[in-house]
C-alpha cells in the first residue's frame, strides 16, 4: 500500500511537470524546430531567453514587481488588525461586520468598476497601477477572513498572559499573537502575490501600455512573435519563474497556513 501510494505521487508529479517541460524543451529550440514536430532539442539555444527578456519586458517585470510587492504589504498591513479586532474583540456588530466581509467576497469586482473607474479618473490616476495598489490599503476581504479564522483557533491565554504582565492590546497583537501567526500571514501574502502576479483584467482596464504588467505583455509578445514558438515558451518561462520561486522558498509555512486554518465561529 505505502509503494503503491508514492508510486501514485511520482505518476501524478510527472504529470504535472510534463506541461513545463514541454515548454523549456520548446523554448531551446531553433525557430525552424519549434515549428516542427520534434520533442527534444537538435541544438540547445539558451539564447532565447535573452531574446525574449528584453526590451518591453524588462519594463513589463518591473511594473509586476511593483504591483505585486506593494499590494502584498499593503493589504497585509490593512488586513491584520481588521481581522484581529473581529477575532478577538467583542463587541456589539460583530458577527454583522464579519458578514459585511464574507458578502463584500461574493461581490463580482465587474459591478464596481464603472464608478470605481469614474472616481480614480476625477482623481487623475487612470492609466497608472495605482487605482490596482492604493484599494489594498484598505483591506481585501478575503484576506480579513481567511485570517480571522486561523487568529480564532489561537488560545486567548497567551493573549490574557501579556496584558498580566502589561503588554497594550497593540504589542500583544505584534509581538504575541501576530508570531504565532506566520502560516496564515504566509498564505494570505502569497495569495495575494500570486494574485497580483497574473491579474490581466485590472492592468488592462486602468493602466497605459507604458505600465502594463507581464500578464498583458505576454499576450502582446504572442501576438507579435506568433510563430515564433521557442520564444513565446521562453517568454512564458520567464513569466512563471518568480511565481514557482517564490513559492517553493515558502511551500512549508503556506501548505500549513492553508491546513491549519480553522472554521471555528
Amino acid at each position: 500500500m505505502w509503494i503503491a501510494t508514492h508510486a501514485a505521487a511520482i505518476v501524478l508529479a510527472l504529470i504535472f511537470l510534463a506541461p513545463l517541460a514541454f515548454m523549456f524543451l520548446t523554448a531551446v529550440m531553433s525557430d525552424s524546430q519549434a515549428l516542427s514536430t520534434s520533442l527534444w532539442p537538435k541544438q540547445w539555444h539558451f539564447e532565447n531567453f535573452r531574446r525574449a527578456f528584453s526590451g518591453d519586458m524588462v519594463r513589463w517585470t518591473v511594473n509586476s514587481t511593483v504591483y505585486a510587492a506593494l499590494s502584498t504589504v499593503l493589504m497585509l498591513v490593512s488586513s491584520v488588525p481588521v481581522a484581529y479586532a473581529l477575532a478577538r474583540f467583542r463587541f456589539r456588530g460583530r458577527n454583522l461586520a464579519l458578514v459585511v466581509v464574507i458578502s463584500a467576497m461574493m461581490l463580482p469586482p465587474q459591478v464596481t468598476m464603472v464608478p470605481l473607474y469614474i472616481v480614480w479618473s476625477r482623481f487623475h490616476l487612470t492609466g497608472t497601477l495605482w487605482p490596482l495598489i492604493i484599494p489594498q490599503a484598505f483591506g481585501d476581504a478575503f484576506s480579513i477572513f481567511l485570517l480571522r479564522q486561523f487568529l480564532v483557533t489561537i488560545p486567548r491565554e497567551y493573549a490574557d498572559a501579556a496584558r498580566v504582565d502589561g503588554c497594550g492590546e497593540l504589542r500583544t497583537m505584534l509581538r504575541v499573537v501576530l508570531p504565532m501567526a506566520k502560516p496564515a500571514l504566509a498564505a494570505v501574502a502569497l495569495f495575494q502575490f500570486f494574485y497580483c502576479w497574473n491579474d490581466y483584467y485590472g492592468p488592462l482596464v486602468y493602466a497605459k501600455p507604458e505600465n502594463w504588467t507581464l500578464a498583458i505583455g505576454v499576450a502582446t509578445f504572442r501576438a507579435a512573435h506568433h510563430v515564433e514558438w521557442n520564444l513565446t515558451m521562453a517568454a512564458t518561462l520567464l513569466t512563471i519563474m518568480p511565481v514557482l520561486v517564490v513559492f517553493f522558498l515558502a511551500q512549508r509555512v503556506f501548505i500549513q497556513g492553508v491546513t491549519l486554518t480553522g472554521v471555528k465561529g
